[in-house]
């Protein structure tokens, strides 16, 4: 039912460019301080290998989810934009999808990955410390009071 794969752009940009804007308008705060639509622009570059990877989440033709990571230097990279469409939450897809990311992140050579979580996504939080991340220093710029900031060595 469910299959999680890699974007392929330009073909999977649309399919992209959707669900990380669902992803933004679902935050309970403004995400505007992360220049959104700059970096919507050159999606293929920050999300391509070596550099990152955009994953998508489908449900037969229909795409419910997204994870990504990006490159930060050559050991590092972020996790970026992990959702689960709510209809489809349950079925433990966050886990796979973030399992997914970090072992492709290592497959192309990165050591390390990080993360920052907002204080309203405990859900996720509790996720990303279950599977071995824990507190860490930022690797980006995030204003948000209570964000979590998290990594763990691949």
């Amino acid at each position: 039912m469910f299959s999680i794969r890699p974007a392929d752009f330009p073909q999977d940009n649309d399919n992209v460019l959707a669900i990380f804007r669902e992803y933004i308008a679902s935050a309970p705060v403004s995400l505007d301080y992360q220049q959104n639509e700059q970096e919507f622009i050159a999606l293929d570059g920050k999300y391509s290998l070596p550099n990152g990877v955009v994953l998508l989440i489908w449900k037969y033709s229909e795409v419910v989810g997204c994870g990504a990571f990006r490159r930060v230097d050559a050991a590092v990279c972020e996790m970026k934009r992990v959702y689960i469409r709510p209809t489809e939450r349950g079925h433990r897809l966050g886990e796979k999808l973030v399992t997914k990311l970090m072992s492709c992140a290592k497959g192309n050579g990165y050591q390390r990955m990080c993360l920052d979580v907002l204080a309203d996504f405990e859900t996720a939080r509790r996720l990303y410390i279950r599977l071995g991340f824990e507190p860490c220093d930022p690797v980006s710029f995030n204003p948000i009071p209570g964000t979590h900031f998290l990594g763990r060595n691949l």
